[in-house]
């Protein structure tokens, strides 16, 4: 259990990044720090999330969620120690998932926390494997795309938090064949002979058309989106009649200072009668408990891996954001605050 602190630092966004975000968009700003009142609780922070939706709601633009108010702290998840409670259902040394990530102490609104055991998983994975971007790859994978055994399933960005998890839920689950794209030949390598991939190839070596094309000369029933850009039109090129494709994200676009063009295939669609579905894992959580049950287990068999890409200090936490942003992560990428 830790002492009351009388201030912490917080990153405030400064300025809206035009383009990659820069390190001079971001202030560590030094705050006090109050007590709880009713109903609230003062958590010391140990791991804090950045995940590629952030950069969204750093442009002044309206979205699904708020953009970052200038010299505010940012949001984020993060996972942490109660050290003071103002709620009846939290003592000292209880542990938090919560949203008021980015500082060392937040004050949180008890309702809007959820308990977490760190005996039943390290605290980490309720960021990664267990938290929002696994239950964004199950519920992306299972809900949205209608995955059904036996699909042939493409995954871009695969080497991420979200794109790892969902080639192995799909394999787990009876894929025919799961093939991956990553951005370097280690983390290939590591699709293929750890995670149990079929295929993979590094999107950087070549044509992604080509390339997919090669690892899936039957075609494709499955298009988890990640990247966007050439990998959704290949994908389109790819895809059987009545594929399904999940758009999660589409990071290959976050940063482009001029619009981008679409893909060119997209007439595709229509002979093809594709189905192609936006999701938000907000609209998923009443998946959460069968989430729990399902993927933990898998986690503590062994029979589903994950990697987390670890940076240490709060100090560092926009270099680890822009380093996310530009694929420098294997697997989760956390910020640890823990000494």
């Amino acid at each position: 259990m830790s002492a009351t602190p009388a201030t912490g630092r917080e990153w405030h966004l400064v300025a809206r990044p035009h383009g990659w975000p820069k390190p001079e968009d971001f202030a560590l700003r030094e705050t006090a720090i109050a007590g709880p009142g009713p109903g609230e609780i003062l958590v010391r922070n140990i791991h804090l999330s950045v995940d590629p939706y952030m950069r969204g709601r750093m442009n002044d633009a309206k979205s699904y969620l708020p953009p970052y108010e200038l010299d505010r702290p940012m949001l984020g998840g993060a996972v942490g120690e109660v050290i003071a409670s103002g709620s009846d259902a939290f003592k000292p040394g209880d542990h938090v998932l919560h949203q008021l990530g980015w500082r060392e102490y937040a004050l949180v609104d008890a309702k809007h926390t959820v308990k977490v055991d760190p005996a039943a998983a390290p605290l980490s994975t309720y960021l990664g494997v267990l938290g929002m971007p696994g239950l964004t790859a199950y519920a992306g994978l299972l809900e949205v795309a209608s995955f059904q055994p036996g699909d042939a399933v493409f995954v871009s960005g695969a080497a991420g938090a979200v794109g790892s998890e969902v080639g192995q839920i799909a394999r787990l689950k009876g894929a025919s064949r799961v093939i991956g794209s990553a951005g370097s030949d280690e983390k290939v390598r590591m699709l293929t002979e750890e995670y149990g991939f079929d295929a993979a190839f590094n999107y950087k070596n070549g044509p992604v058309a080509e390339q997919l094309a090669a690892a899936a000369p039957d075609g494709i029933d499955v298009y988890f989106d990640n990247v966007g850009g050439e990998h959704l039109e290949a994908a389109i090129s790819s895809l059987k009649l009545h594929g399904r494709v999940t758009v999660c994200g589409m990071i290959s676009m976050y940063n482009a200072t001029e619009p981008t063009p679409a893909p060119r295939n997209l007439v595709s669609v229509i002979g093809k009668r594709l189905r192609i579905q936006g999701m938000l894992v907000a609209d998923h959580y009443g998946l959460q408990p069968q989430f729990v049950e399902e993927v933990g287990a898998w986690v503590r068999s062994g029979e589903l891996k994950y990697r987390e890409t670890v940076v240490h200090g709060i100090e560092h936490a926009t270099e680890a954001f822009i380093g996310m942003l530009r694929g420098e992560n294997t697997g989760k990428m956390i910020v640890s605050l823990d000494a």
